[in-house]
């Protein structure tokens, strides 16, 4: 069952507050990772707020066209940046967001997937993830935190390295489950959290623990952030305790 986020204390304050008006507009650069959770949690906040939210999507890393760090290079409009902790710290070292506004908001899973109606596998210990790696005959992964985990870190540790260099591919751009849907690849990887919205897939589950990465996803106030005030306001929100059921909900776990 979704939080009832019309209770959260920092939609009170906001209901009290005297309407902008014209309602002014918060323009919301987010990745895929806390995409359904910002989606699912928008609403309220805009409703309370009386402001007008447009989300921007784009990879949090990345050389491609919508890659949160090329829009910014850009110049293109944004008040606030929901990414990968890690990517937001390096636009912090660029001055490309409000010193000190980075906050903590859910740790991201990384889980599997295979097209519906496929038979689905085992993947509940170390040993039976690896045989489920060998035995696909083609793998699918993203080209965010979770892809560069599988492809510089979790492949070396398991000792396939070499078999997967020849059957898995990085998609650039495009969600993985809509890979596996397409029937182009027979396992996809991907964030929890991005995998559990696509139609066509059915979820396999999460890599187990001993071998999980978890990205941390955090948001900032933009730099040349047109409402900075109400920026703040939002990631007050999406970082309060009223809001980690729906978090859970859409596939991610509470920050540390």
């Amino acid at each position: 069952m979704m939080a009832d986020t019309s209770q959260a204390p920092i939609l009170d304050i906001l209901r009290r507050r005297p309407r902008p008006t014209p309602a002014p507009e918060l323009v919301v650069m987010i990745s895929g990772g806390f995409r359904s959770s910002y989606q699912a949690l928008a609403p309220a906040f805009e409703q309370a707020a009386g402001v007008l939210l447009t989300m921007d999507p784009g990879p949090s890393e990345g050389k491609t066209h919508d890659a949160i760090p090329a829009r910014l290079a850009r110049g293109e409009p944004c008040d606030v940046l929901i990414m990968a902790g890690a990517a937001l710290e390096q636009l912090e070292k660029e001055g490309k967001i409000a010193p000190g506004s980075i906050v903590n908001l859910a740790l991201s899973p990384v889980g599997c997937a295979v097209r519906e109606g496929a038979p689905v596998p085992d993947i509940g210990t170390v040993d039976k993830f690896k045989q489920v790696l060998l035995d696909a005959k083609s793998v699918a992964y993203s080209d965010s935190a979770s892809g560069d985990y599988l492809q510089t870190a979790l492949f070396k540790k398991l000792g396939v390295e070499k078999e997967m260099s020849s059957k898995a591919k990085q998609i650039p751009a495009t969600p993985v489950g809509e890979i596996v849907a397409k029937g182009q690849a027979e396992l996809g990887f991907q964030e929890v959290a991005e995998l559990l919205p696509v139609q066509g897939i059915a979820f396999v589950g999460r890599l187990p623990s001993e071998i999980q990465h978890l990205t941390m996803f955090a948001g900032a106030v933009a730099k040349r952030a047109n409402n900075p005030e109400i920026a703040k306001d939002l990631l007050t929100y999406v970082s309060s305790s009223d809001v980690l059921e729906t978090l859970i909900e859409k596939g991610l776990d509470p920050p540390k």
